[in-house]
């Protein structure tokens, strides 16, 4: 496993929180207010629970920062896991990643770009999956000439991310009129039962938007103070992602009431539309289209290379196979199994029944990751840690508790989905012991 020793030290803070806010802004704030919206039935909420989704995450990502930091080793979490959980832990969160994470967050991506494309030029919802998967192959096609042309392409679409979000927020914001918003009191619509379903079931469709702060303490090695900077970055990153998320709801909640956003994935271009106008709704919808791709492209540019590197291990089956390399040094066989897997899901299940399903499997792992801290901090004491979490033990017991809150709410809300993620993951178990034997 590579280390730091050879990474550059030129990042400050300025760079490290933009590095922040572009890995975590992607589809899920375009698409995930319509959820949100349905689970909460209320304005108030709504902004609610943008707003705690936002708190559990910036607690996630000052807690996950102090391992990264103190193991900045190739693998992130999987280096974490195996350190605290011992090999098997961290063999079935790389299976996991394999089987579920990477493939149903494309394959949930694919789904939104098709479906926008769909509107944008009136065409019928069967052309939504071919559209989708089309988009995949041509990510795929991008991604086979090299990891250097995938990453120019992938800051080109960072760009595009925050120009849609940006227009919305500053014509959103200045237009008269519109739909009241109220924020106080904080309740649940009348149609939702009670306040912990809604909570729960808000929370959870946030949580996909928030999702990449687990990458953010990867940075550790490029900056020039680390101690002093990435508490900096990761909070100030994860902030500034809050309030865009929260005005951008506001905005949305704003210009369209609350029954046209309910479940209707085609909120932040029914908004666009509303706001400028036939023609430049459509520009900007076009902006966020290329932001999906762009996010397609990201998960698809760091996916691939999870199977490749388990394989390098002997750890999957065919690893012969997966560690195969094409001319521009990409992993094409390992990519080409991530292709498939997404296009299965993508038949499988829409946008949200994705999202939930690969969100609980994660956030196991990564409530995982936060206690990590706490018991390399017994284990461990000499441990170097070059940043260690703020306000230790509160920070991380927020990330904690947030994270086992996420876990029984998708339990009681989603508990089938739940159990097929949990058993795809178990599943990877008696693989684990075979290849084992088969090493040994």
């Amino acid at each position: 496993m590579g280390t730091n020793q050879n990474l550059n030290r030129t990042m400050t803070l300025i760079p490290a929180i933009s590095t922040v806010m572009g890995t975590v802004i992607g589809a899920g704030v375009f698409y995930k207010s319509s959820t949100v919206a349905e689970a909460t039935g209320s304005t108030s909420m709504s902004l609610l629970v943008w707003l705690l989704g936002g708190i559990i995450s910036l607690a996630a990502g000052l807690t996950g920062a102090e391992l990264a930091a103190a193991l900045p080793q190739t693998g992130g979490m999987l280096v974490y896991i195996e350190r605290a959980y011992g090999k098997l832990a961290s063999y079935l969160l790389g299976w996991a990643q394999v089987i579920i994470y990477f493939p149903a967050s494309i394959g949930a991506t694919g789904i939104i770009f098709g479906t926008q494309i769909a509107n944008l030029f009136h065409w019928g919802y069967a052309t939504v999956v071919p559209s989708g998967i089309a988009a995949l192959i041509s990510v795929f096609l991008i991604n086979m000439l090299g990891s250097k042309i995938a990453g120019h392409f992938q800051a080109i679409t960072l760009l595009f991310k925050l120009v849609p979000l940006a227009l919305i927020i500053i014509f959103g914001l200045l237009q008269p009129g519109g739909v009241d918003v109220t924020l106080f009191p904080v309740v649940p619509g009348h149609e939702v039962h009670g306040w912990a379903p809604a909570l729960g079931a808000g929370l959870l469709a946030t949580m996909y938007a928030y999702d990449g702060w687990i990458h953010v303490g990867n940075i550790a090695g490029e900056m020039k103070n680390p101690t002093r900077d990435l508490p900096r970055a990761i909070a100030g990153g994860l902030l500034g992602i809050m309030i865009v998320y929260l005005l951008v709801n506001y905005v949305f909640l704003h210009t369209l009431p609350l029954h046209a956003i309910q479940g209707n994935e085609n909120t932040a271009m029914d908004a666009a539309q509303h706001i400028f106008g036939g023609f430049g709704g459509k520009i900007v919808t076009v902006g966020i289209l290329i932001s999906i791709y762009g996010t397609l492209n990201g998960y698809t540019m760091t996916g691939m290379r999870l199977p490749y590197a388990m394989a390098l291990k002997k750890s999957l089956p065919f690893s012969q196979q997966l560690v195969k390399l094409n001319r521009f040094q990409v992993p094409y066989i390992a990519g080409i199994l991530q292709l498939v897997l997404a296009t299965a899901l993508m038949f499988v299940g829409g946008f949200n029944t994705l999202t939930n399903m690969l969100i609980f499997v994660i956030w196991v792992f990564y409530t995982l990751v936060f206690i990590a801290v706490i018991k390399l901090r017994r284990q461990e004491p000499e441990l170097a840690r070059p940043y260690r979490v703020p306000l230790y033990p509160v920070v991380p017991m927020i990330a904690i508790v947030g994270g086992i809150f996420i876990l029984v709410m998708t339990l009681l809300t989603a508990f089938q989905l739940a159990m097929i993620g949990v058993v795809a993951t178990l599943a990877g178990l008696p693989l684990y012991f075979v290849m084992q034997k088969r090493q040994k």
